[in-house]
């Protein structure tokens, strides 16, 4: 007891000062950021705030990016279209700013994390605002997937990045034992991201935080549909850079259409890209004439799996979260329910109650369970996929009522619709709706759903829900996805240490998590003398230049003392391989004195 009590004593002293320098507020620099014009207090002019009317059919690529609010039509300006030749200008921009970023210390750099963490915390209502505005989502599914996400990523790198980034020893195998093995990471260079429009403020700062993070730069072409909030975050960004002493020119937000992200694609040096298979192939095409890496994150259909076993009131909440999150517009949401049949009929009723009670409007204007559609015509395109479904068989259980959206924007809402009856052979269980439509199917066995969830082109991510644990777990590690989540939905996203990422049509590659900030490096292996200069690499005589007689026999022998199956044909190898070095020596020292 005498020997440890100081040490019981020195313990509790530790985490009392540990506790108490907790309680010392830290001093982080606040940052200024003007959101006065983006800010609606009812008193925009007649020319900054009339009513817009897109065009009917293929959207039309421009010298400019109109933006406006999805739930109102509201107009809010325009961005430029850049052209190959500016996209060129911003990625040179930024990678003079990395050469000097790149020498930055991590003590800089988690200083630019938490200025950021503290003005979003403190500007939570601005940016989901912004957003809401930019996208028609509510401001409770803006801060759920923009502000909740973005302030884990920023704890997370904060807490564990740099030991992420440091130099990672590694196993120098049997054959190197005079050797230190390690891995280092250093900054690729100028990293592009072209990010989609349905988490404006995510989608941004996600591959922004692991990219300057680890030493980069970063350019990112936002979506042609989320422009105006996206120029709005690039502001906070650019301050806080300032206020800790870094270039201002290392991140960059451009605006454009096709033109613009294939200039950015053949620019950079690593490309991330956030959208649909479709778009993802042709960067692919792109980046393949310069060999760029990328990371392609193209959406998915995920199965959300209810076993008999589960409380199906509290299930079907969680459920409808899932397949109506962000205004319906199901970012990486819930498409495809799959139910079992002795709860089937329980679930739909639940589903249906809880969609009914759902209420649809302006996000800004009122308290509504759902926003607008972002994208033009998108209404159309769910009521095909209704329409197909229905044709074939389906029929609709249940919808959601609209609230008071006005004339002018009845187009840009959609109504959660719960559709039963569903099977594989309707387009909606097979491509990504993006949508608030919820079809539900029945299933008899766990093997069954197993092959029901897995046919799909897409593999992104799954839910299981069972009051066996065990059993959740078995069929979620069946199911060929990159993310699972058991009894619970999206959960894994919160955990940003986690890698992010699908599948087949899904794409591949990781973002978030430590794979996710290395992916933003270069990744060297380094070989050296683990004692230096005592125990240097010297090449055996017998495979010398030129190469003895017995050169072959001398390395059977190297190999079968190294990797033999037993220690005594190791032994045996390794007395053959003194026998041959010794007469290499004894035949060296003869020719010389011969000589």
């Amino acid at each position: 007891m005498a020997f440890w009590f100081p040490l019981i004593v020195l313990g509790l002293a530790y985490a009392v000062c540990r506790f108490l320098l907790m309680l010392i507020p830290p001093n982080i620099a606040s940052i200024e950021v003007d959101a006065s014009d983006v800010m609606d207090d009812g008193n925009q002019t007649k020319e900054n705030s009339y009513i817009y009317i897109p065009r009917k059919g293929v959207l039309i690529q421009t010298d400019k990016v109109q933006c406006y609010e999805p739930a109102t039509m509201k107009y809010l300006g325009y961005f430029p279209a850049l052209s190959p030749e500016e996209v060129k200008e911003h990625v040179a921009q930024s990678r003079i700013a990395q050469k000097e970023w790149s020498k930055s210390s991590f003590k800089q750099r988690r200083q630019f994390l938490r200025i950021l963490l503290k003005y979003i915390i403190e500007h939570q209502e601005l940016i989901c605002e912004i957003s809401s505005r930019d996208t028609g989502k509510t401001m409770v599914d803006a801060s759920l997937g923009e502000i909740m996400t973005t302030c884990e990523k920023i704890t997370w790198l904060l807490s564990e990045g740099e030991k992420w980034l440091k130099p990672e020893c590694r196993a120098s195998g049997r054959s190197m034992l005079h050797k230190r093995a390690k891995v280092e990471f250093y900054p690729l260079g100028v990293v592009g991201a072209i990010v989609s429009w349905n988490y404006p403020f995510h989608n941004i700062f996600n591959p922004m935080l692991a990219a300057v993070f680890s030493g980069n730069g970063v350019v990112i072409k936002v979506s042609e549909h989320a422009s105006w909030s996206g120029c709005f975050y690039l502001r906070i960004i650019q301050a806080a850079l300032v206020a800790v002493g870094a270039p201002e020119n290392l991140v960059h937000v451009i605006t454009g259409f096709a033109e613009t992200g294939k200039a950015l694609v053949s620019s950079v040096d690593k490309v991330i890209f956030v959208g649909s298979p479709g778009v993802g192939k042709m960067i692919m095409k792109n980046a393949a004439d310069t060999l760029v890496p990328i990371t392609l994150e193209l959406g998915g259909k995920d199965a959300f799996i209810v076993c008999e076993d589960v409380d199906v009131p509290q299930v079907a909440q969680v459920g409808i979260r899932a397949a109506l999150q962000s205004s319906g517009q199901n970012c990486a949401g819930a498409e495809r329910f799959y139910v079992h049949r002795e709860i089937y009929s329980s679930f739909v009723a639940e589903v249906v109650k809880l969609v009914k009670s759902v209420s649809v409007g302006p996000p800004l204007s009122g308290k509504y369970d759902m926003g607008a559609i972002c994208l033009q015509e998108h209404a159309d395109k769910l009521q095909n996929l209704v329409n197909d479904a229905l044709e074939k068989g389906a029929k609709i259980a249940g919808r959601g009522s609209f609230g008071n959206l006005g004339e002018d924007a009845v187009e840009q809402f959609f109504p959660p619709t719960v559709l039963v009856n569903v099977d594989h052979t309707m387009k909606l269980m097979q491509v990504e709706a993006f949508g608030p439509i919820i079809p539900i199917m029945k299933f008899n066995s766990d093997d069954e759903v197993i092959v029901l969830a897995n046919d799909s082109y897409y593999g992104l991510g799954c839910a299981v829900f069972s009051g066996n644990q065990k059993r959740a777990i078995s069929i979620a590690s069946q199911l060929h996805c990159g993310v699972a989540a058991i009894n619970d939905f999206a959960s894994s996203y919160m955990c940003q240490s986690l890698p992010f990422g699908g599948v087949k049509d899904s794409g591949f590659g990781r973002f978030a998590g430590v794979e996710g900030l290395r992916a933003c490096c270069l990744v060297k292996s380094v070989v050296e003398d683990r004692w230096w200069p005592f125990i240097k690499t010297k090449i055996p005589k017998p495979i010398q230049y030129p190469v003895a007689e017995n050169a072959f026999e001398f390395q059977e022998s190297l190999v079968e003392a190294l990797y033999g199956m037993n220690v005594w044909d190791r032994l045996r190898a390794l007395f053959n391989l003194l026998k041959i070095l010794s007469d290499s020596n004894s035949t060296i020292s003869s020719t010389r004195r011969n000589n």
